[in-house]
């Protein structure tokens, strides 16, 4: 038995790894081409560096790897999530690198309705986490808007009951964004229309609404998840016009509710909350007009009145003229007598002044005014020459320092002072030429002359030769201010 056991394992055809593992693939993928495998999402982390996402699908005894690809991945209405129970379409194949089979996805749907509310209420929870959902953020609507823009399909019967709703209510003017409200791509057909409305620009040739309405009729859950998407719902909450949200009937809730600055629980509701009734605007206005003229005319009364009981407590032209009149009259009589009064006392203070102005008095004044005037001049005549005095004084001490200063004092003395052509000094011989034009200054005058060239010196003399001269000490020069001075530099 061993050895035909042998002899079989001999015969048996011999398979390269490879081939074994293509063998495998094309197996399970012939057999299991299309599947769909219900189970809960696990291991996933996000999408990869590449944009494939990679995970596990799991149940209670068993685990199979997925895989999704980045084209697959970015037209998924439903995106992979970490603990979600999902509806996986497929088909199956190996990976011979790790001798493992997985499941490439196509498409996912959650396990049904709880899978669709576990993740609402998981997106709803980090929604509200950054914010989107505070009161503050929230705006109030406008009272009554001119231009009010409705996002939803164009063909359905929510733009008609709206539409009927503003007509009986309160004609405005209204702009339609047409929009899928189900389905694949409709999220961010919403999400868009949303930015572009608010992108639009005031005054511009396509008006900005003041008011936003986002409207969709009932439906399931799954119809609804549009609205629950969180491109839509970040659209809503950015919004700077002011947005009512009116999805589905009365009891659906849509996270777009939350983020919206309104609610509406119907779209009619929602064309109501928009406008006013015009009717009872009227009416109101009416109403207001006849109380406001009414409370005019109660007031305008209780000022005539109070007018009235002013005016008679007033006292009449006559009383209050009677005495200043009086006063007046007794003044008037007065007035002559106390002229006349007047005058003399005045004529008896001119008599008295009068006396007083003789001639002699008159002489003897401008006598006085002269020896005054006399004694003035000659203060005056003795301060201007002590001043000139003084003056000339200055002058003289001057001249004097100027002249011991000045460069011809030492000319006096037997120097001369030696000038270029340009009237330049000279200070070295070696600065000058041979050839060159000078002027030379004396103290008595000038004269103009021209440099030699280099005379050659005497031979020195020699002891033998001739006798030293006996030398005298050299004499001491001294300048008007008892300083020593050599001849050097004249300046």
């Amino acid at each position: 038995m061993p050895a035909r056991a042998a002899e079989t394992l001999v015969n048996s055809p011999e398979y390269s790894v490879s081939e074994l593992s293509s063998a495998l693939k094309r197996t399970v993928e012939d057999t299991y081409g299309h599947v769909r495998v219900r189970g809960e999402i696990s291991g996933f982390r996000g999408p990869h560096s590449s944009g494939h996402c990679y995970f596990a699908l799991k149940d209670e005894g068993a685990k199979i790897e997925a895989v999704v690809w980045k084209g697959v991945h970015g037209r998924m209405r439903f995106k992979p999530q970490e603990g979600l129970e999902v509806i996986a379409t497929g088909k199956l194949t190996t990976y011979p690198g790790s001798s493992k089979y997985q499941i490439v996805i196509e498409a996912i749907e959650p396990a049904g309705v709880g899978a669709l509310m576990a993740l609402m209420e998981e997106r709803k929870k980090k929604l509200a986490a950054e914010g989107l959902f505070d009161e503050a953020r929230k705006q109030l609507l406008p009272w009554l808007p001119e231009v009010i823009g409705v996002i939803t399909s164009p063909t359905g019967a929510v733009i008609r009951d709206i539409l009927h709703r503003l007509e009986d209510r309160f004609p405005r003017r209204v702009l339609v964004w047409p929009v899928r409200v189900q389905g694949e791509g409709s999220a961010e057909q919403i999400a868009a229309a949303i930015d572009g409305f608010n992108a639009l620009e005031a005054g511009g040739k396509i008006p900005r609404p003041d008011l936003l309405i986002v409207a969709r009729g009932g439906g399931s859950l799954e119809d609804l998840w549009s609205f629950n998407e969180e491109i839509v719902v970040r659209a809503a909450a950015n919004s700077m016009i002011p947005l009512i949200s009116a999805v589905g009937h009365e009891t659906d809730v849509t996270l777009i509710d939350f983020a919206s600055d309104k609610r509406a629980p119907t779209p009619t509701a929602a064309a109501e909350m928009a406008v006013p009734v015009r009717a009872e605007l009227a009416l109101e206005i009416s109403s207001l007009a006849r109380r406001s003229f009414a409370c005019w005319q109660r007031s305008h009364e209780a000022r005539r009145t109070e007018l009235r009981s002013a005016a008679r407590a007033l006292p009449k032209l006559q009383d209050l003229l009677a005495i200043p009149r009086q006063r007046l009259d007794n003044a008037s009589a007065q007035l002559p007598r106390a002229l006349r009064a007047n005058t003399h006392v005045y004529d008896r203070r001119l008599s008295t002044i009068g006396g007083r102005l003789t001639v002699r008095t008159l002489k003897e004044q401008i006598a006085r005014g002269r020896e005054r005037v006399e004694r003035l001049a000659v203060s005056a005549r003795r301060c201007s020459a002590q001043t000139i005095e003084q003056r000339r004084t200055r002058l003289k001490h001057m001249d004097q320092l100027l002249s011991a200063l000045s460069y011809k004092g030492v000319l006096s003395r037997g120097f001369a002072l030696v000038r270029d052509a340009d009237g330049h000094p000279l200070h070295a011989a070696a600065n000058i030429a041979p050839g060159q034009h000078l002027a030379i200054e004396f103290a008595d005058g000038s004269l103009n002359a021209t440099a030699d060239g280099d005379g050659a010196q005497p031979p020195a003399a020699t002891s033998a030769d001739t006798p030293k001269p006996a030398q005298k000490p050299a004499a001491k020069r001294t300048t008007d201010f008892g300083v020593k001075k050599v001849q050097g530099d004249l300046f």
